[in-house]
């Protein structure tokens, strides 16, 4: 163990090779998300005079929609981005061996930056391990919240354009039927009406099929974009959580509650013999008469609840002995009440 935590804290093995347990950078996933943006860029820049027709049928609300993807996007490139100061720190601090060495703080691992720093020892226990595993799984999940929370937004606004320009369609669908009258004049003129007064209920669908598209389609985008940085931050969890499993022993919570009990232990049997010496001391003298009596009868309580607490351990025991006995009894009269049905459904059949 001595050599696995010296190893764990230091930035290279015994024989001088790099340490395995090194964090990697999250660029990787950061120039994905990039190729994944150009690849957008280029598909909208080829339908962009099907885009921007969609987008003047209701540009008020299709500007929100690009708004929110704007701010989700600067979002989860910032997730991302934030990993590399982290990295850069706990590659540092390996490199030194000691987090007092490194001269900026980090954000996501502040907690342990904190718990490290108040320790002398190369090892950690297994509850050092949890509350620094928990606050940063918990600070991760935090940091992700908001982005989560805009791609709902996202499919929220188009469905709230659907409904809005179908709400529209079905008022102007309705003061063009009001506004037909058929007996106003001939078939071509009721058709020429028709026609305009259709115009505003198809405009109507093309609000509420525009937002519609904006919206889910920049969920998409903004989904992707934030299943990337939820791997990289999967990764750097995952590699910290391999690094202080190497550093961790898993003996060491227990060793506390052992050396506290040997420590009273030893001391109940250093004052024993203290006492007893000091009785030897007086030689027979009346308070050394009475501290033996008190002894004695100290003894004989301690003896007394040692057999009363036998005797209820006897107790216990022979209860259960009788209660498995009492189900063994019924368990054999369900046996042969089975076998005495068996052998009379078999009587008839065999006549």
């Amino acid at each position: 163990m001595a050599k696995l935590a010296l190893s764990g804290w230091g930035g290279s093995d015994e024989t001088g090779h790099d340490d395995p347990h090194k964090l990697s950078s999250p660029m990787a996933f950061f120039w994905t998300m990039v190729i994944f943006l150009i690849i957008v860029g280029f598909v909208a820049a080829i339908l962009f005079r099907q885009a921007q027709t969609a987008f003047l049928s209701n540009p008020g609300l299709n500007g929100l929609i690009l708004g929110v993807l704007l701010i989700g996007i600067l979002l989860v490139f910032n997730h991302v981005l934030a990993l590399r100061p982290e990295v850069r720190w706990f590659n540092s601090f390996r490199a030194a061996g000691s987090a007092e060495k490194v001269g900026r703080d980090p954000v996501l691992l502040a907690p342990m930056r904190a718990l490290i720093g108040r320790r002398h020892s190369m090892t950690l226990s297994t509850t050092t391990l949890r509350s620094i595993l928990d606050s940063i799984a918990t600070r991760l999940d935090e940091s992700r919240d908001t982005s989560r929370y805009l791609i709902g937004l996202l499919v929220f606004l188009g469905l709230l354009g659907t409904f809005w320009g179908l709400l529209g369609t079905i008022g102007s669908i309705s003061s063009v039927i009001q506004s037909l009258d058929a007996g106003g004049g001939t078939a071509n003129d009721i058709l020429n009406a028709l026609k305009e007064g259709l115009s505003a209920p198809l405009q109507g669908m093309g609000t509420a099929f525009s937002t519609s598209l904006f919206g889910l389609s920049s969920s998409l985008v903004l989904g992707f974009l934030d299943l990337q940085a939820g791997r990289a931050q999967n990764r750097f969890y995952t590699e910290l959580e391999n690094w202080l499993s190497s550093v961790t022993d898993v003996g060491s919570e227990h060793q506390p509650i052992a050396g506290a009990l040997e420590a009273s232990s030893s001391a109940d049997v250093q004052a024993l013999a203290e006492q007893i010496l000091k009785l030897a001391q007086d030689g027979g003298g009346s308070r050394s008469t009475a501290a033996m009596a008190s002894l004695a009868e100290g003894i004989q309580g301690l003896v007394k609840n040692m057999r009363s607490e036998q005797q209820m351990l006897r107790d216990w025991i022979e209860a259960q002995q009788e209660e498995s006995k009492a189900l063994r009894r019924t368990l054999d009269r369900l046996v042969a009440r089975t076998a005495e049905k068996a052998e009379k459904a078999k009587i008839p059949g065999g006549e």
